[in-house]
């Protein structure tokens, strides 16, 4: 694996120094060309010089960076002609050679086994969050909670909760405060929330689905929670003395299984049992949301996540491959673009998708696999049956491994 990582890392180099040099050619060829007509001007006494446009070559194209400039000035402001038709040239110059240092800056990576720090885990296991300050593990032990210290990569179990009667299917930490959530095959949603003890208490129990809670999450505000339910339906929770329901999605016709917002907050992507992808849009006046698009699938999906406000990724359940959707400019639809290889296999829905932005990595579970996708650079590993979760700041991934019944802990190395 990193003999194939520094094999792609020298062709990234050889092409971004090719590139560079062609660059270069060009914009000395340019100014030799002013030369030229320079010499032209004093040899012929003109008052006009024109320079013929040119195309920079098909490497820089691939890039889009078509330049084409044409110089043409008279003697009165000769020179400012020449720095304003010259401008757009270097700054194209300076933009190319920015994205090719960044290109080299895209090392690959990989997630190290901390050996030391697994834990055997006999209970059914389903879910795992971690705070935002990565101090704080809680995982789904059957109908149960156990809340970790989590401190550089290591764990310790310091409680158990036990509000809910039946197994705990997803649970989601708030990035502004000391609460997370939890959803159960009970039907119910609990507020979790933190006291000065480092104790965490039932806050409030929210009730109003009518069977498993599969997927939660929360808006940037923290005044919204947004669930999944095998009762078919999306419910919106918004926060005002205290949670109450505001709106419910009917749309579909079986289990909801993954949810997603955009950067922007005002856009959410779901998808379900009944390969049916619908994204929705929040109206500023009421909050309510609408349904903007349904996307039929060929074959129904487990995960999907926003990576900017104009595309998300999709993956079919148990194939080779994720498809990326991408908003058209034409009519605001989003249509599938393109597939990107992955591993696969057989697959249940726990291990949400999740987008790194600060490392610009998604993680994808698909069956026995954790496909790890990064800005072209693909990593991956194979564990037997895993469930996990990935730090906010992509630095570890907490996975369950089914095959050693233990929790187990990677950090991010580059290669």
């Amino acid at each position: 694996m990193e003999r194939k990582a520094n094999q792609i890392e020298q062709e990234q180099k050889s092409k971004t120094q090719a590139i560079l040099v062609n660059l270069q050619q060009e914009v000395e060829g340019s100014f030799n060309r002013i030369d030229a007509q320079l010499d032209e001007l004093l040899n012929d006494k003109c008052n006009l010089i024109n320079i013929i446009p040119f195309q920079v070559s098909s490497d820089l194209s691939k890039l889009n960076s078509n330049i084409f400039f044409l110089v043409q000035f008279e003697n009165d402001d000769f020179s400012q002609k020449i720095i304003s038709d010259m401008s757009p040239l270097i700054k194209t110059y300076s933009q190319n050679q920015q994205k090719s240092n960044e290109q080299l800056n895209v090392k690959p990576f990989t997630y190290q086994l901390i050996q030391q720090a697994s834990i055997k885990q006999n209970e059914y296991y389903c879910a795992i969050a971690v705070n935002k300050d990565c101090s704080i593990l809680v995982t789904g032990c059957d109908s149960q909670i156990k809340v970790f210290e989590f401190k550089q990569g290591n764990l310790k179990q310091v409680q158990l909760l036990n509000e809910h009667t039946q197994y705990v299917k997803t649970l989601n930490f708030m990035k502004k405060s000391d609460h997370f959530i939890s959803g159960s095959d009970d039907n119910q949603i609990i507020i979790w929330g933190r006291y000065e003890n480092n104790s965490w208490i039932c806050q409030q129990k929210l009730n109003g689905h009518t069977d498993t809670i599969y997927c939660l999450i929360i808006n940037d505000n923290e005044d919204l929670i947004i669930s999944g339910s095998d009762d078919e339906t999306i419910k919106f929770w918004w926060k005002q003395n205290q949670w109450l329901c505001s709106q419910t999605i009917t749309d579909y016709n079986s289990r909801v299984y993954a949810l997603s917002l955009n950067e922007s907050q005002n856009k959410l992507i779901s998808c379900g049992q009944d390969k049916l992808i619908l994204v929705m849009e929040q109206s500023e006046q009421n909050k309510q949301q609408t349904v903007k698009q349904k996307i039929t699938v060929e074959i129904k999906g487990l995960r999907l996540c926003f990576i900017d406000n104009n595309k998300f990724t999709f993956q079919p359940f148990a194939k080779e491959y994720m498809d990326i959707y991408e908003m058209s400019s034409a009519n605001k639809q989003f249509i599938k673009t393109k597939d990107i290889p992955v591993k696969g296999g057989q697959d249940c829905c726990f291990f949400p998708q999740q987008y790194i932005k600060s490392k610009s990595i998604l993680v994808n579970k698909n069956g026995s696999n954790v496909n790890l996708i990064k800005i072209k650079s693909n990593a991956e590993f194979i564990i037997y049956e895993t469930y996990g979760y990935m730090t906010d700041d992509g630095q570890y991934l907490i996975t369950w491994d089914d095959n050693s019944t233990e929790y187990q802990i990677r950090k991010y190395q580059e290669l």
